[in-house]
């Protein structure tokens, strides 16, 4: 029987986003229904409130989200009622050319719950990211749910869903970090800080950290950055070179994604080092750059698309450093707020108050 819920709902472009009731239908096959426990407020909720992402509103927003299995339906058996788990918005397919080589993080052919949730006047929503957690209940692909260790907090365990996990991934899977190597990261909001932690992780020696905001410099040097570089300040791609000897980093991650900071970051590294753009740049940027200097200085120019990460091989591991006490994933929860703290928390995100707001339900 379908069940009505509460749900953080942007009834149009750049509309205040509204609590309404939400109509989430049982389980099909293929499918789950989670009661959810926390969900990060992320910056892609206020693309999808401002039409950044597409016009198909209503858009039942969140999903940086943790909870537990309520109900699933026909042939689900990677999870079950009672499951604790963490919410992924890139269920694997594992049938498309990228998951049949062996690489499914690259998965082509990613899936969403095929059922819609509704208004109570049977409006459909369009789910963020195909999640829809500023709710008490959501519907998803079962795929979306990786079951992990029910004594993390699901505070802390949801953020994996999405930001934390894209930092993380930035270094440790697309750069390969490793023992040793020299780091610098480019904007130290959310995803930027957990790339800085990412590194630490991976074993990095130097750590550099630059963004214009020193409270969030400070917060890098907090989570392992060795040097911090006020990019308003100071030449952001002769600090990084001085830092590193005079040779630039091994690994230079953009966690802004603008045409002048992936420029700081081709410019800021080693001769065949890597660059990890993970910043979303808008349509409309353009990016220009003398191809003998692409061909001059070698190495390896990536893009980043949720860490390059499997939820099913990454989440359990990190919420395992988690409760060991390896991965300081507490400190990215700023507040915890109510469902209908979500339109204030935008503009605590926008002034760059908070690293996360977290929705408890």
């Amino acid at each position: 029987m379908a069940q009505q819920v509460r749900g953080v709902v942007a009834p149009g472009r750049g509309e205040p986003v509204r609590i309404e009731t939400i109509v989430v239908p049982d389980p099909g096959p293929g499918e789950a229904v989670v009661k959810i426990q926390a969900c990060g407020v992320c910056h892609t909720d206020l693309h999808y409130r401002e039409g950044g992402i597409n016009d198909e509103f209503p858009f039942l927003l969140g999903h940086e989200a943790a909870g537990v299995v309520e109900q699933v339906g026909d042939g689900v058996t990677e999870v079950g009622p009672g499951d604790f788990v963490i919410l992924n918005w890139r269920a694997v397919c594992g049938q498309c050319r990228a998951c049949l080589r062996g690489r499914p993080w690259y998965c082509f052919d990613t899936h969403n719950a095929k059922q819609k949730m509704t208004l109570a006047d049977g409006t459909e929503l369009s789910p963020a990211l195909g999640i829809g957690a500023f709710a008490d209940k959501t519907l998803v692909a079962a795929g979306q749910c990786t079951k992990v260790d029910s004594r993390a907090r699901p505070e802390v365990a949801g953020l994996l869903g999405c930001g934390v996990m894209a930092g993380l991934g930035a270094a440790i899977n697309t750069g390969g970090v490793g023992r040793g190597d020299s780091v610098a990261v480019i904007g130290c909001g959310g995803v930027g800080a957990a790339a800085v932690l990412g590194a630490r992780l991976a074993g990095a020696a130097t750590i550099i950290a630059v963004d214009l905001d020193e409270r969030k410099l400070a917060t890098a040097s907090s989570l392992g950055a060795t040097h911090t570089v006020h990019g308003g300040d100071e030449d952001v791609v002769a600090k990084v070179r001085e830092v590193t000897g005079g040779f630039g980093a091994d690994v230079v991650i953009d966690a802004v994604g603008r045409p002048e900071t992936y420029e700081q970051a081709f410019y800021a590294r080693d001769l065949a080092g890597t660059v990890v753009l993970v910043g979303v740049p808008t349509p409309e940027m353009r990016l220009e750059l003398p191809l003998l200097d692409v061909f001059g200085r070698g190495g390896s120019l990536k893009s980043s698309w949720y860490g390059d990460c499997l939820p099913s091989r990454d989440f359990p591991m990190l919420i395992d450093l988690y409760l060991q006490g390896r991965l300081d994933l507490d400190a990215f929860v700023s507040e915890t707020i109510e469902l209908d703290g979500v339109e204030a928390a935008f503009e605590k995100m926008h002034r760059g108050d908070v690293l996360r707001s977290v929705v408890m339900l």
